[in-house]
């Protein structure tokens, strides 16, 4: 990992570009999901339990595991970024260690390796139960463009 993403807060212009960013993702509404924390090269995702967000077994679905590994991830990323620079996702893999349950999901996406172009993210997942058990259900790894700002 990269040092300036072990640094502390978020500048609030990064925290607000971000946050901006993510309340325009119509999925993430969809899913309930909303950002825990923003530093620099490092973004938290939280998404809590409910019939929407399951499988036939009642566990998280993948697919909502899986969305919010990828915008965490693309979200560190871009607290990285330039101003006048997006972010779009070119590929990720998603493995599933174990069944996502718990009150909530929490997504960490890490910065890995920003670069002027590209940029690769470690990602994981994590079930939060309501002892205080906190389990590793989904881990990954995800390489990101930069692309400049659509006016």
């Amino acid at each position: 990992m990269e040092d300036e993403s072990q640094s502390g807060e978020a500048s609030p212009a990064v925290q607000k570009r971000v946050r901006e960013s993510f309340d325009r993702q119509g999925l993430m509404r969809h899913l309930g999901a909303r950002i825990s924390l923003i530093t620099p090269g490092r973004v938290h995702i939280v998404l809590p339990a409910r019939p929407e967000v399951t499988q036939q077994h009642g566990y998280f679905h993948a697919g909502a595991t899986s969305a919010i590994a990828d915008s965490a991830g693309g979200y560190a990323g871009y607290t990285l970024f330039p101003e006048d620079a997006d972010v779009l996702t070119v590929e990720y893999k998603i493995n599933l260690l174990a069944p996502a349950v718990g009150e909530h999901l929490e997504a960490v996406g890490t910065v890995l390796k920003s670069g002027r172009t590209l940029t690769v993210c470690g990602l994981e997942v994590f079930g939060h139960r309501a002892d205080g058990v906190r389990k590793l259900v989904a881990n990954g790894q995800q390489t990101l463009i930069r692309v400049p700002r659509e006016r």
